[in-house]
């Protein structure tokens, strides 16, 4: 099945050209373009796109902001942020908002259609420097009450194979379980432990 795609951007001519590099991917679908936040809010949950392409800078709400309330309504949908250059407090923002990673609008389309992959599979594509920076983070020390005990035994499996870097395809065939289950698997534990990335789970989970 195609990976789902939507796009949030307020540039015509950007929002135009990802729409049609994304209609002439065999592996993509476009559910729809958007020029601003408000908008993206609105029409995106209806349609579950997988991967959502946010532009930071959106008139009105931002992007981070748009991000935030976009993974409280579809927890499991996977953002990549669109920005001009790297402006390292906004995309630390967006990641801690929930955002799986950025590109560079300049970034090349092959680049692009390997990315929406990489993030649809678990990745999360950025700087080791803005990595390191969101690790530590969410390294500060749990609070009482940690909700990773009230974890199954299923979800702390699905969590360690997580922390371990597989993709969630090859958790799958590690866990023998259906990619449906798996992203099951992501709701719940992002309900539970009350996160909104991959990276804030498995943080929280290995402090846990």
């Amino acid at each position: 099945m195609p990976i789902k795609i939507a796009i949030v951007e307020d540039d015509d001519v950007i929002r135009n050209s990802l729409a049609a590099l994304i209609r002439r991917a065999r592996a993509l679908q476009l559910t729809g373009d958007y020029p601003d936040g408000e908008t993206a809010l609105r029409e995106i949950p209806p349609h579950a796109p997988d991967v959502v392409l946010m532009d930071i800078n959106l008139p009105g709400m931002n992007g981070v902001e748009c991000v935030r309330q976009l993974k409280s309504i579809v927890p499991t949908v996977q953002v990549l942020m669109l920005t001009v250059y790297e402006d390292s407090d906004s995309l630390f923002n967006s990641l801690k908002a929930g955002a799986s990673g950025y590109l560079l609008k300049r970034t090349a389309s092959a680049r692009l259609i390997e990315a929406i992959q990489d993030v649809y599979s678990g990745g999360s594509p950025m700087t080791p420097q803005l990595a390191r920076r969101l690790v530590q983070f969410f390294s500060s020390p749990s609070p009482p009450g940690n909700p990773v005990s009230h974890l199954t035994p299923g979800e702390r499996d699905f969590l360690d194979q997580l922390a371990k870097g597989y993709a969630y395809k090859e958790i799958a065939d590690r866990m023998e379980i259906s990619i449906d289950t798996v992203r099951s698997y992501v709701r719940t534990v992002y309900e539970k432990l009350h996160v909104h990335s991959r990276t804030e789970a498995v943080v929280k989970y290995l402090r846990g």
